[in-house]
């Protein structure tokens, strides 16, 4: 996202309820084919990423939701959850990468979303002062939140990709930014339903 576009997050998202996890249909969206799955998995790990930048969450917390959501089939330990993000074909990896499924897709999208969803007013701050930031025309590091997410985003994305994934800061700062915000609207109501749509989207 350039830094000079304008954001709007005041208004309907201060409103919105908490979403839960009692149903959790996807019968409605369409199923993605084998390269749009490559493309969701590289989405899903950096909007994970992107929760852990800024709230230090760590992968005992992603643990945690998984049996909160009874998805231990899916995340039961940090191994099982290291392969899955080790799906994502833009990171560095010594061996094999694991091939996720659609069922392990969805789970990631709800994990994200509860974790959205609990963080949801450390989001909503950070967004806030970005909001301002950007209409202010001021330096986003200048503020300690977010340039503490911005450190955390870019040591953590190349740390973890391949040399040749790597973005130039400015567009790191750029994805940062996107997914800061698109954390915010998947952690309200219907956030996973949002989330899964604009993957197929995204991925199409």
């Amino acid at each position: 996202m350039p830094p000079n576009k304008k954001l709007k997050l005041n208004g309907s998202m201060s409103n919105e309820k908490s979403f839960s996890f009692q149903s959790q249909d996807f019968s409605v969206a369409r199923t993605p084919d084998i390269q749009q799955l490559e493309n969701i998995k590289t989405h899903l790990d950096l909007l994970l990423i992107a929760l852990e930048s800024l709230t230090e969450i760590g992968s005992e917390a992603v643990i945690k939701a998984a049996k909160k959501l009874h998805l231990e089939s899916v995340v039961a330990d940090r191994l099982s959850l290291w392969r899955l993000r080790q799906s994502n074909p833009q990171r560095k990896s010594s061996g094999g990468r694991k091939k996720m499924d659609v069922e392990e897709a969805r789970s990631l999208v709800l994990i994200i979303c509860h974790l959205a969803e609990e963080y949801h007013q450390s989001i909503r701050r950070a967004c806030l002062i970005l909001e301002k930031s950007v209409e202010q025309d001021l330096p986003l590091h200048r503020d300690r939140i977010l340039g503490d997410y911005f450190d955390a985003f870019t040591n953590i994305y190349q740390e973890r990709m391949q040399l040749k994934d790597s973005l130039a800061p400015t567009s790191l700062s750029n994805l940062a930014q996107k997914l800061l915000i698109d954390l915010l609207f998947y952690s309200s109501a219907n956030g996973h339903r949002r989330l899964w749509l604009a993957l197929l989207d995204y991925s199409g």
